[in-house]
């Protein structure tokens, strides 16, 4: 998906958008906000590389954290909350993952993603393991994913819960 196609969807419906990224760092963000107006749509992103940012900024817990680890349905969904619950925005979309090239492991192998989605009505997840083709593949795969789940969430007017585990 496009960001233009997100930002035409935001624009007709008149919402804001922010953003919690930890894999890829902004660029979500900075797709939408490369679009001349942008600032129409786009409340704020957040860069919550580290647990501590996750922690301060969002307000993910701690113990949410140390029991399932940053890359977790759990911890996506609240990052997502969290922006929202910090943000004039009606829609947050979060990604944390394994980009690569080193950090995974066998419950947890690089190309692994969480995404979530939120309203304030719903959240919905999504997880997606990227073939590892390298970190700069498996940032953009899922800079895409996020892009496609918000226009999901916007076209069906709320963020249905769902749940994926495919490899591109």
């Amino acid at each position: 998906m496009t960001a233009e196609a997100v930002f035409q969807a935001l624009r007709s419906k008149g919402w804001k958008l922010v953003t919690a990224e930890s894999c890829t760092g902004g660029m979500v963000a900075a797709a939408i906000t490369d679009i001349a107006g942008s600032s129409e749509i786009f409340d704020r992103g957040f860069v919550t590389y580290s647990n501590e940012a996750k922690v301060e900024m969002l307000g993910v817990p701690t113990e949410l954290i140390k029991k399932h680890g940053a890359v977790s349905e759990e911890v996506a969904r609240a990052m997502a909350e969290g922006a929202l619950a910090h943000a004039r925005a009606d829609i947050a979309v979060s990604i944390t993952g394994i980009a690569g090239p080193s950090g995974g492991s066998e419950t947890k192998p690089v190309g692994l993603v969480h995404f979530a989605c939120a309203t304030k009505e719903t959240t919905a997840h999504v997880r997606r393991r990227f073939k590892n083709r390298g970190r700069s593949s498996i940032r953009a795969a899922a800079m895409n994913q996020a892009l496609e789940m918000v226009l999901e969430a916007l076209s069906t007017d709320n963020a249905r819960a769902s749940k994926a585990d495919i490899t591109f």
